[in-house]
């Protein structure tokens, strides 16, 4: 009974370090699980798609993804909106006045300030008594992408020789394979 007695003494446990690795083991985990942003209006959420009409005919599309949306989905769910916005204004045809995709990287720190005792003979072989406020900290980043366009919307065929018109028919029926609406996600 005393070897066993003394085998507990001397045996630490799981370090906070392991319990650290596990927990970030675990959110690895949680993330790979994770979906891009889905095709869908923002409504109470930062992720989505929303559009402002500016004039007339102008109108400026915006979509966010979340962390794990990739530039290039932004990228086809812009151009997809202002495709369905076109065709909902009756109009045949874009022009994308201007355009930009920005990544957006927010940096966050997480605090351990959890008070260690190590008790009588606990963490460390030697024996004696340790208490202490260790006070890990973690900084972490996380980037979305989101973008806008400001477009012009119009009725007729497409100008052939201007690579910033875009008929809206054709956008619909080349990106539509690669939209994800909610009902699909997860």
């Amino acid at each position: 009974m005393q070897n066993l007695t003394q085998t507990m003494r001397t045996t630490s446990p799981i370090s906070r370090t392991m319990r650290w690795a596990l927990a970030g083991g675990a959110l690895v985990l949680l993330a790979a699980c994770a979906q891009p942003t889905p095709y869908k209006p923002r409504l109470d959420t930062s992720t989505g798609f929303a559009e402002q009409q500016l004039e007339a005919n102008r109108f400026r599309v915006t979509f966010a993804g979340n962390q794990v949306t990739g530039r290039e989905i932004v990228e086809n769910y812009l151009l997809y909106r202002a495709a369905e916005l076109t065709l909902q204004k009756d109009g045949d045809h874009f022009v994308l006045a201007d355009k930009e995709i920005e990544r957006v990287t927010d940096y966050y720190q997480q605090y351990d300030p959890w008070p260690g005792s190590y008790g009588l003979y606990g963490m460390r072989r030697y024996g004696g008594f340790g208490y202490g406020m260790g006070y890990n900290t973690s900084t972490y980043a996380q980037s979305s992408y989101r973008g806008y366009a400001d477009i012009l919307i119009f009725k007729g065929p497409t100008p052939k020789n201007d690579p910033k018109s875009f008929d809206a028919r054709e956008i619909i029926k080349n990106l539509s394979p690669y939209v994800q609406r909610p009902q699909q996600a997860g």
